[in-house]
């Protein structure tokens, strides 16, 4: 690649500012991801086309995605667990190499006693035994783990909070 199109990756990639009609629109489907656009259109004001348009956008750029989300529990994955990863070593190539694990729902890397943590969804917990012990702890540059099984979810959400305020 050269030096402009490493620019242009760059600026694709960069962060574009969000307008108060993009905030509401993903606050809204926030709350109901499967909102018709004539619905939208019309609590934001704008016409269906240019609604489409918008929610299109904000698909592409990554900015959100609109899915399903399932009671873990109801499709057979009973153990879910937080993995904190301290790594020696490079920790970016550490988490491409569990993001890659299917089992692996949210991979961070952080700041404080850990370099990484991760979500995993198991079906129980020989799945989880044979995830950790045969798959994360082997990656090269783990230089320790922590393991915290989740024994009841209190809260879980996925609206973050006022975006139109």
């Amino acid at each position: 690649m050269t030096a402009e199109s490493d620019r242009q990756v760059e600026a694709a990639r960069a962060p574009r500012g969000l307008d108060s009609v993009d905030r509401s629109l993903i606050a809204l489907l926030q709350e109901d991801g499967r909102t018709s656009f004539t619905t939208l259109a019309k609590a934001v004001g704008l016409s269906e086309g240019a609604v489409r348009q918008r929610v299109q956008r904000l698909l592409r750029d990554g900015t959100m995605q609109i899915v399903a989300v399932t009671d873990p529990l109801e499709v057979d994955l009973a153990r879910q667990a937080m993995v904190g990863i301290k790594v020696n070593g490079d920790m970016h190539r550490v988490a491409e190499q569990i993001s890659a694990l299917p089992a692996a729902d949210y991979v961070v890397l952080c700041a404080g006693s850990f370099d990484l943590l991760v979500e995993v969804t198991c079906r129980d917990d020989q799945h989880l035994l044979e995830l950790l012990n045969d798959h994360i702890r082997p990656i090269e540059g783990i230089a320790s783990t922590e393991t915290f099984v989740y024994l009841k979810l209190a809260k879980q959400t996925y609206a973050w909070g006022t975006l139109t305020g």
